[in-house]
């Protein structure tokens, strides 16, 4: 065993926590410790990073920090909704706050001025995504798998992705944000979602080197595994054809037509389109389509107008019961299908918020306060 892992189970054994942060030389590690909810990222987890991320910036002996799983199947399955969910149902003031605090971190790990490098190996979804999303170094084990799978509970794909989302090639990130379909490591490169594929058994090796400060860019490079095209890339003339179409009725036309012709893709489009809340579906493509032209900060300020508004509504709550908590998986939407008409219903959600909105920081005052 390396003299990273005893250090790092030293460290955990000390300090018990859901993200456990340990320095070693020029390293910092933060390791995500919630196995049995696969990682789900809490307030409590922002908290702790948006809390020790100033402090490590300003710190002239760390290099880099490294986000880091212990559980072998996950990096992070998400956000923990299930907690969201009861917390805007008992004190909603108390659920805008945890969207506040985990949109704020996502905005500081945007800002952040070391590098930073995540090694997932398993699933990586919704908040797990926003979490490596802005990381300057984003390595993909064997068993990287990822997904922003939101419009199936009643949400959209927030934690700033929807700008990830958008700069894809058009209309691929459409198509990702609606259907919430996994991709694996060598659709995720295609993409830019990662930077490199590594054999996760090369991990241990990376992060005794990084205590030394040894440059990372040669070494993650050297190491890179080149893919072969994956599924998503096969995909992307259905893609193009489908979901190029500007608005959501225009994509539901394009599929039903195709189906009634015989193609067996454009069946399995509806139906992975069908378990989603219409509503939610109408919601993530304006937002998809907003990212465009917008940078982080405000891709993450509409991401809170929307959520709020998804919290103190009806089909975020049912999807959670319906996937997560009786897990029926029949939610009872609010809205059976989508139509034109809804369109009202949206408007709404995307209105500034008499409450006040997310404020964030500019770049440049991030800047200067030196995180």
């Amino acid at each position: 065993m390396n003299e990273h892992n005893i250090d790092l189970r030293t460290a955990r054994a000390e300090k018990p926590s859901k993200i456990v942060a340990a320095r070693f030389q020029a390293l910092q590690t933060f390791t995500l410790e919630r196995p049995n909810v696969l990682n789900a990222l809490d307030d409590e987890m922002c908290r702790t990073l948006a809390a020790t991320l100033p402090g490590v910036a300003r710190n002239p002996d760390v290099y880099i920090v490294a986000l880091l799983s212990s559980h072998p199947k996950a990096f992070c399955a998400g956000g923990d909704v299930r907690a969201l969910s009861a917390a805007a149902k008992d004190d909603i003031e108390v659920a805008k706050t945890c969207l506040r605090n985990e949109y704020s971190l996502n905005w500081l790990l945007e800002c952040f001025s070391k590098p930073t490098v995540s090694f997932i190996n398993g699933l990586c979804m919704g908040s797990g995504a926003g979490l490596v999303a802005f990381n300057t170094h984003r390595v993909a084990g064997e068993n990287f798998k990822w997904a922003m799978p939101e419009t199936k509970i009643g949400l959209f794909p927030d934690v700033g992705v929807a700008r990830v989302l958008a700069k894809m090639p058009w209309p691929i990130g459409v198509y990702l944000g609606l259907t919430g379909r996994m991709i694996g490591r060598a659709d995720a490169l295609w993409l830019g979602i990662v930077t490199h594929c590594i054999s996760s058994a090369h991990f241990p090796g990376i992060l005794d080197k990084l205590k030394d400060a040894e440059p990372i860019d040669p070494m993650l490079d050297g190491l890179h595994e080149v893919q072969e095209p994956g599924d998503l890339q096969a995909d992307k003339g259905h893609i193009l054809e489908h979901f190029s179409e500007p608005t959501l009725s225009g994509i539901f036309r394009s599929l039903s037509k195709a189906e009634a012709k015989g193609c067996d893709w454009a069946r399995k489009a509806l139906a992975d389109l069908a378990k989603c809340s219409p509503l939610s579906l109408a919601i993530t493509i304006r937002h998809i389509q907003s990212a465009l032209s917008f940078d982080i900060r405000q891709t993450l300020i509409e991401d809170y107008r929307l959520a709020v508004r998804c919290i103190a509504d009806h089909d975020f709550h049912e999807g959670v019961r319906a996937l997560l908590i009786d897990k029926d998986g029949n939610p009872a939407w609010k809205l059976k299908r989508y139509d034109d008409s809804m369109a009202t219903v949206v408007d709404e959600y995307f209105a500034p918020l008499p409450d006040g909105e997310l404020e964030l920081p500019t770049r440049s005052e991030m800047q200067a306060a030196r995180v």
